[in-house]
């Protein structure tokens, strides 16, 4: 009998699909609210893209830029240890899928509310979670490789008229590849509350309300973010370091596209 067939004679109840309901919404939701915050109260991620754009703007006088680039490394392997972890986690859900009806006995002691919504269901969501991580992840891998080949292409020299274009260029790809790792860790966060519902629906809105409230504490009540904000950089540099030498350029980088 397929997944299909399963589904269809024992539809999820009507508990089960408020809970999904609920861990897809708070998913989506505090996505959205991360990267676009109130303007009063912006997220760490919102706060970290100016430091990012400064330390593009210090990497055009520095020498060596060995620094840089070891930076550069450690942020390539964070994503590729991530990007490995969901490989093995995804290969973890499907070999559970694939027999799940040992999956029933070990949980059988653990159903907190008994429903006849199949195991492979319950564990395609959290790998939903998962694989999606791991797109977020890869992507964020390829774009900071990107990044890495545009600070290459930066001049050596700082009064050179492309050296501060192309630093912001870097720096652009640095917060689109950022945006894109932050997603991917969102997305490990509620693969881990999606687990909950092997125990049941409401268990699962529990894990997923602890989740969401992790999540927006990292982002906007953290210690961290109080440290951040002792000393913020500004959000657009002057006309005088980004402008040409005929002051043709613009002074305002341009947004970051996905």
């Amino acid at each position: 009998m397929t997944l299909l067939e399963q589904i269809a004679l024992n539809p999820p109840a009507l508990r089960d699909m408020i809970a999904v309901a609920f861990l897809f919404t708070a998913w989506l939701g505090i996505g959205w609210f991360t990267e676009r915050p109130p303007a009063g109260r912006p997220s760490v991620s919102v706060l970290m893209t100016r430091y990012r754009r400064e330390w593009m703007r210090h990497f055009v006088d520095r020498d060596p830029r060995i620094f840089d680039g070891n930076i550069l490394a450690s942020l390539r392997e964070g994503t590729a240890f991530f990007a490995s972890a969901c490989m093995i986690a995804t290969g973890g859900l499907l070999a559970l899928i694939g027999n799940a009806e040992r999956l029933r006995n070990l949980t059988s002691g653990l159903e907190l509310s008994p429903a006849d919504t199949g195991w492979e269901l319950r564990l395609l969501v959290p790998m939903f979670f998962v694989v999606n991580a791991f797109l977020k992840f890869v992507w964020a891998h390829r774009l900071f490789g990107y990044c890495a080949v545009m600070m290459a292409a930066v001049p050596n020299r700082a009064d050179h008229p492309e050296a501060m274009n192309r630093a912001m260029q870097a720096a652009d790809l640095n917060i689109t590849a950022a945006r894109s790792f932050n997603a991917g860790l969102r997305s490990v966060y509620f693969a881990l509350a999606a687990l909950c519902w092997l125990t049941g629906a409401w268990t699962l809105m529990v894990g997923t309300t602890i989740v969401l409230w992790v999540t927006w504490r990292r982002e906007f009540a953290s210690t961290s973010r109080q440290v951040i904000l002792r000393s913020l950089p500004p959000p657009v540099l002057s006309d005088a370091v980004l402008s040409g030498p005929a002051g043709s350029r613009s002074s305002e980088p341009r947004p970051p596209q996905p």
